[in-house]
């Protein structure tokens, strides 16, 4: 199969707390109203993405990557049995529901999936703005507990302010919730278990109160110091190098994460070696952004999704951009 960085059509999913900001500032499409998530790689049996550019354009990328024999996936990602990272825009008009994901040895014991970590990107928030993230300082898991069943959950919560540009690493166990005007992009292990511990007592789409996983959200708690956290998120070595240009924001077990940002005239070099692929995901884009690859060049737009098999060699963000690329570890 041939190399070269694929376009992406995402995924696109109808939340009852989502909004309509990914539709109107980063156009993307969907046969309902208001879109709270994007998912823009994924290769799940119910939810896959198609490329949308090139020789292979209609293409299931799972179809593509399994007539490929995994080499696009590179050494990394071809050691795991599933595709590894599933990586969404996610648009809350509303409160999402306070929840938190297991690990991978509990997620595979209870659901037959592997468990969950993430991390966020704060791509825009409104004044005030603010997200759960952890247990109130000093709050114990029994303790928490009990707050549920008392109906006091939101009592025992670690609320934050939150900012554009700022990011946020969720392990497994981390008890969590993006707040009310906020947009980010997510990059995490490839599961979709979430036990909701609390949400609001509001109903769902068809009028009656969301499924709540109270038991298996206690079980899975961990409580951990913001120290212990960023000893996870930087858990690994990075190939990466910090410059004017590249901020690493994450290289943790089970991926590495940076922010290109490129001015008008610079550029940003990616080598895409044969140890992972890559999504790139554009956050912004002047009108001279550009993906170059030898002699092909790829015009950039706020919102697409790319993936970039691995080995595809050398490529260089030029123009004014802002790119969040992931490898996997």
């Amino acid at each position: 199969m041939k190399k070269y960085p694929l376009l992406l059509r995402p995924v696109s999913k109808e939340i009852i707390w989502g909004g309509d900001r990914l539709r109107r500032e980063y156009n993307k499409t969907a046969p309902f109203e208001k879109i709270a998530e994007s998912w823009e790689l994924t290769v799940r049996e119910k939810e896959m993405c198609v490329i949308a550019d090139g020789e292979y354009a209609g293409i299931a990328l799972g179809d593509y990557i399994d007539a490929a024999r995994r080499s696009v996936l590179g050494l990394c990602g071809a050691r795991y049995d599933r595709f590894p990272l599933l990586i969404k825009f996610i648009d809350a008009a509303d409160r999402l529901s306070i929840q938190v994901h297991p690990d991978n040895e509990y997620g595979l014991a209870n659901e037959g999936e592997l468990g969950k970590t993430e991390m966020w990107y704060i791509m825009a928030a409104e004044p005030g703005a603010q997200l759960v993230y952890g247990l109130r300082e000093g709050c114990t898991v029994p303790e928490f507990a009990a707050a549920v069943a008392e109906g006091r959950t939101e009592e025992e919560l670690n609320f934050i302010d939150v900012h554009p540009g700022e990011v946020y690493f969720i392990p497994s166990g981390q008890v969590h919730a993006i707040g009310a005007g906020i947009l980010i992009a997510e990059i995490q292990q490839n599961s979709n278990i979430t036990y909701r511990v609390y949400d609001y007592n509001r109903p769902g789409a068809d009028g009656k109160p969301r499924e709540l996983h109270t038991a298996k959200a206690i079980d899975v708690i961990k409580l951990r110091t913001p120290e212990e956290i960023d000893g996870i998120r930087f858990a690994l070595p990075c190939r990466f190098r910090p410059s004017d240009t590249c901020e690493i924001l994450a290289s943790c077990e089970y991926f590495t994460v940076v922010k290109y940002k490129t001015a008008p005239g610079s550029t940003a070099l990616y080598d895409s070696t044969d140890r992972s692929f890559a999504s790139l995901l554009v956050l912004d884009a002047g009108e001279d952004a550009e993906l170059e690859w030898g002699d092909e060049v790829y015009p950039l737009h706020k919102g697409e999704s790319w993936f970039i098999p691995a080995g595809t060699g050398e490529m260089q963000i030029a123009g004014a951009a802002e790119c969040i690329l992931s490898e996997v570890n």
